[in-house]
């Protein structure tokens, strides 16, 4: 069979993988790999970077290379044979990567290269590497019998298979739900970008009117804008119970999954000598302890919990005063928070939203890339895709040379799970002289265009993807030749976010959204007067939005921190304690938030969803450098490229932090940016 996916080129041949050439490839690149490490250990016996790490790298990367695409397509164009073909695989991904962290020649080898003369020649990045490696094995259970090894083993095979289905089931959950509308009158509120949009669902499903469903740019504008309360309390109870026991089918109910999986878990974190899964997963993490992680949310929490209360306070007093509202439930936070935002600051999400046609702010985002980093990036047309609306872009740096390039797919659909993500499709490393180029994957669910107009996107929407191409520059920029540090690989997780969160300011400056702004008719740049009542708004109910942040955050650290297998996970009663903590809107009791919170049960943040709010703390005061020196000020920006972006996982992120910004990072400027007193 003439299989694309092994048969080496530079970029994925998306239109040429079929379900059929997915586990027969896999099957083998993972068969070569193990033959190649029992072959190099038995032909060395003095080993060192050249005859043992670097050949496993290649491996490595070939099998990369092979499941990066599908993996991708698993994520953005679903299919059941698709699907099973990718389930059938991750068994096989999982027993291969077990038996590597506990295959004890391997182990040996590595210690030996680690103890030798020829270990501190190596390059800082290549002493990382094996470092990491060496954490990895003992992380994977290599000083473990042989019964407690097998244990670890099924372990991460069951982890690994859960954590798809509970994705898949929330994918169905979603896809499952849409409610056709005959009557306009009914979508009361609804700004005619949305209502276009609804129009356009109707009409690919072949029916007449207006349909909502709950992907996000359909489910957003009803929370929005509705001016019908009930048909808001319907979309948010769909919404919010969605593959639980109080959604519409008991098949995509992920009750056992999420239980099995925290208790799993703790399982493995306790074979491993932890006390919890907590401690386990600090152990790839810039925090020490789970104590500091504790006392760091608990103090966000502490000074951010006046300002929620206030918020909320206002908020009702003003839905009574204006609207005749006595008591707020879920559904109308959105609705009336968009209400008191227009009447304080005479500000409209869909009057803001004119400004940012996607082409433009996409150029914008390109060109204030420029002015940092002297980047300059141009479109490839002629390239293989695994959807019409994906566009592929290189980047060459100041000096001409190829840094990168990457697939961008910007708007929601079917068959495509949620959420905005950046993803690795190639990695650079140095072979022989010559560079593999990095490649990323870079996808959103905004609202697609309707008619002849280009799709408008909110300032969130913005923020977003200034966020994900963040991501995109630290694997792109990377100049670091040994695959297992370079780009993101290596990075400490609660550092990972850095270079996102970071990008986000840029959304806020005047001189930055000079190039990504103009009327999507008229061209007209955003008003000031407009600019204006943004700033004015942009810390309206950020406490509210802190709180919320810390929820998740405590709910996910205490969850994993706390599990008793007396007592189960108990995943609703900590959500709850942490709730009468930290929240001020209690959700409804049929609220089922965990059940599709895939951060953390299908995701990579698990006792790890707190690295958005450290990283934040690393992200305000880097950019407050920025603020001291100019926005575009070269110098800086060039730091931050050598420090942070190009260096990647070769050193600890503290220590880059440190080498920018001069000294240790500290929160004011995160309470500062948010409007929060320190």
């Amino acid at each position: 069979m003439n299989n694309p996916l092994l048969n080496p080129t530079e970029l994925p041949l998306f239109s040429q993988i079929k379900a059929e050439h997915i586990e027969p490839a896999i099957e083998q690149l993972l068969t070569d790999a193990q033959a190649l490490v029992e072959t190099l250990l038995a032909e060395n016996e003095v080993y060192t970077w050249e005859n043992l790490i670097a050949p496993l790298e290649e491996a490595e990367d070939r099998i990369n290379k092979a499941w990066s695409p599908v993996s991708h397509m698993n994520s953005v164009v679903n299919n059941d044979d698709l699907r099973d073909a990718y389930n059938a695989c991750l068994p096989k991904l999982s027993a291969y990567s077990t038996a590597m962290g506990q295959h004890k020649g391997l182990f040996k080898a590595y210690e030996q290269i680690a103890a030798s003369d020829v270990y501190t020649a190596l390059a800082p990045a290549q002493q990382k590497i094996i470092q990491n490696s060496l954490r990895g094995f003992r992380l994977s259970g290599i000083d473990l019998d042989d019964e407690k090894q097998a244990r670890y083993k099924e372990i991460s095979l069951e982890l690994s298979q859960l954590s798809s289905k509970y994705e898949e089931n929330l994918l169905d959950a979603t896809n499952d739900w849409q409610k056709l509308f005959t009557k306009k009158a009914d979508l009361a509120g609804l700004p005619d970008s949305a209502l276009q949009q609804a129009k356009q669902i109707a009409e690919q499903e072949g029916k007449k009117g207006w349909m909502l469903t709950l992907q996000f740019p359909s489910y957003l504008p009803v929370m929005t804008y509705a001016d019908d309360r009930q048909l808001r309390a319907d979309v948010y109870k769909a919404f919010s119970t969605r593959a639980s026991d109080q959604g519409t089918n008991p098949e995509w109910d992920n009750t056992k999954i999420m239980e099995q999986t925290i208790a799993l878990r703790h399982e493995k974190a306790m074979l491993l000598g932890f006390q919890n899964y907590a401690e386990l997963s600090l152990a790839t993490k810039m925090a020490d302890s789970p104590k500091q992680v504790m006392d760091f949310l608990e103090e966000l929490a502490a000074k951010s919990l006046p300002q929620a209360q206030k918020d909320l306070a206002e908020l009702t007093a003003f839905a009574k005063e204006h609207y005749g509202v006595a008591k707020l439930y879920a559904w109308d936070v959105g609705y009336f928070s968009e209400k008191m935002r227009q009447h304080a600051y005479d500000l409209s999400q869909e009057e803001v939203k004119q400004f940012f046609p996607a082409p433009k702010v996409l150029q914008g985002l390109f060109d204030v890339v420029e002015k940092l980093y002297g980047l300059n990036i141009t479109e490839i047309t002629a390239f293989d895709s695994w959807h019409k609306d994906i566009r592929f872009f290189q980047i060459l740096d100041k000096n001409g040379n190829l840094r990168g390039k990457f697939y961008i797919d910007l708007y929601a659909r079917a068959k495509k799970r949620g959420g905005a993500w950046m993803d690795d499709c190639v990695g650079r490393k140095k072979t022989d002289g010559t560079v593999q180029t990095p490649v990323a994957y870079l996808t959103c669910n905004f609202t697609p265009p309707t008619g002849t107009d280009p799709a408008l996107l909110t300032h969130d929407e913005v923020l977003t993807l200034f966020h994900e191409f963040g991501h995109g520059l630290q694997h792109m920029m990377t100049q670091v030749d040994y695959l297992g540090v370079s780009g993101i690989n290596g990075v400490e997780w609660d550092a990972v976010e850095l270079p996102s969160q970071f990008m986000e300011n840029w959304c806020w400056e005047k001189e930055a959204l000079a190039l990504i702004s103009g009327h999507y008719q008229t061209g007209e740049p955003l008003p000031d007067s407009l600019f204006e009542k943004m700033l004015a708004a942009k810390n309206f109910q950020a406490g509210m939005l802190m709180v919320r942040q810390l929820e998740f955050s405590l709910f996910d650290f205490r969850m994993h921190q706390d599990y008793d297998p007396e007592q189960g996970a108990r995943i609703y009663e900590v959500l709850h304690e942490i709730r009468e903590q930290v929240s001020v809107m209690i959700p409804p009791a049929f609220n089922r938030f965990a059940h599709s919170f895939s951060h953390i049960f299908a995701g990579g943040y698990a006792a790890g969803y707190y690295s958005y709010k450290w990283a934040e703390v690393l992200s305000s005061d880097a950019y407050s450098l920025f603020e001291e020196n100019g926005i575009f000020d070269q110098e800086t920006g060039l730091a931050f490229l050598t420090h942070i972006l190009e260096t990647g996982g070769s050193a600890d992120a503290m220590d880059l932090f440190i080498k920018f910004r001069g000294r240790a990072p500290n929160i004011d400027a995160l309470l500062r940016h948010n409007g929060i007193a320190a």
